[in-house]
């Protein structure tokens, strides 16, 4: 019989909600150990570019008992300094974390608990905490392959700095977060950059004299659970408002862009040798996103006109650019176009999870986190309780609950052992 370490709680995964939970854990005394497939945090370390920032400002970087602790609450961290941040936070106290640990699978234990299979030895475990995120599988489309090879192609996760790519145009697809912040970072380096344009939504950054996130913070947007939203479904599928904390943080408008040069498309909808086709979509894009912009500044108005806050005005919003025609289809050579930087997501990979947690679809099914399955979680992932669940803002309240959650059970268990 395999020799199998034995403890309370098995957590899977050493970013920031593995750890946060860990450190609820030692709060509670609860045995425990985190499996981490490389080094803790090392999203943050390794698969950012050079010049990321945070999206959000510092001031909602509350991991527990340790909010951001610098001297510009409403800046935005850069990379190193995010590192820095989530390092300090593991100094305050001792998380029994493997590094260069994978998990390659874990099964219910027959009597209860579970077997944890993993690369430095396999582990017992009462209860289990996935918080592996979700973002380990890149995606890129099946037509991709039919590109003409003389034609490179990354995905966001590889991408550092401009001068990874070959000298000529690049056209970055998608334009949720990454994308936009990425078309930027070419931009800026004036090189020749052409954008597929996506469905994606944009907010404001500053409005009526606030960030917008502060005003939706104070409005109890954050606030929200997921069991409260008017439509969850949509909630946890729809791709986060664009905008960006580069350079002390500006909004994001597409149409600016496309007057300085930027050439913008519809969605990819296929390619063949050295041509890629398009929606005529382009229009549709622009206009819901600048939709979802100004929904944001008059929800925001409403709030200051209902609550009689002195907060300064702002001009109408207006649109600075359309597209005269919309292009169904280029060919690269001709464009002079030498990459392709895929910016459309990731999936998530549970196939060594051989536990009944999850639906028809593959999803994780649960309620802020707990499974019907006894003894097992999840944690860090978007809209699990709020929308601050998947990001350093509601990190710290999902694995106080969750830990909570756990606590009770192996207290329960103890005494029906007694």
């Amino acid at each position: 019989m395999t020799h199998r370490e034995h403890k309370s709680v098995v957590i899977v995964g050493g970013g920031q909600a593995g750890l946060s939970v860990s450190y609820y854990l030692c709060r509670e005394g609860l045995d425990h150990v985190i499996l981490e497939r490389h080094q803790k945090f090392h999203s943050w370390r390794s698969n950012r570019w050079d010049t990321f920032c945070l999206v959000t400002p510092n001031w909602q970087c509350r991991l527990p008992d340790f909010p951001y602790q610098g001297t510009d609450p409403e800046g935005f961290m850069v990379k190193d300094e995010i590192t820095d941040y989530l390092d300090a936070f593991a100094e305050t106290f001792d998380p029994p974390v493997i590094e260069n640990c994978e998990v390659t699978k874990i099964t219910q234990r027959p009597g209860g608990g579970y077997f944890v299979d993993s690369s430095q030895g396999d582990f017992s475990a009462d209860q289990v905490v996935i918080a592996t995120g979700g973002y380990d599988n890149p995606i890129v489309p099946p037509y991709a392959k039919t590109l003409d090879p003389s034609i490179q192609q990354m995905h966001s996760v590889d991408y550092r700095r401009p001068a990874q790519m070959p000298e000529g145009g690049t056209l970055v697809v998608g334009t949720g977060q990454s994308g936009v912040q990425l078309m930027e970072d070419l931009h800026l380096e004036g090189r020749d950059v052409h954008l597929a344009v996506g469905p994606a939504p944009r907010s404001p950054r500053m409005y009526r004299g606030r960030d917008a996130t502060d005003w939706l913070y104070e409005m109890g947007h954050y606030h929200m659970t997921i069991d409260k939203h008017p439509n969850p479904e949509h909630a946890v599928s729809k791709t986060n408002h664009y905008m960006t904390g580069r350079d002390g943080g500006h909004e994001i408008d597409l149409r600016k862009f496309a007057r300085e040069g930027v050439s913008l498309y519809g969605s990819v909808s296929g390619m063949d040798g050295s041509r890629i086709q398009f929606l005529p979509d382009l229009e549709a894009n622009l206009d819901d996103a600048d939709q979802s912009y100004v929904r944001i500044r008059e929800a925001v108005d409403s709030y200051i006109d209902k609550n009689n806050i002195d907060a300064p005005t702002e001009p109408a919003f207006e649109k600075v650019w359309r597209p005269e025609q919309e292009i169904t289809e280029i060919d690269c050579k001709k464009e002079g176009i030498t990459s392709i930087l895929w910016a459309i997501g990731f999936r998530p990979d549970y196939h060594w999870i051989d536990v009944d947690v999850f639906d028809a679809r593959g999803r994780p099914v649960y309620r802020r986190g707990v499974c019907k399955t006894e003894g097992f979680y999840f944690i860090g992932l978007g809209w699990l309780n709020t929308w601050g669940s998947g990001r350093f803002l509601g990190i710290d309240e999902d694995s106080r609950y969750l830990v909570q959650q756990i606590a009770a059970k192996a207290k329960s268990t103890l005494q029906v052992a007694s």
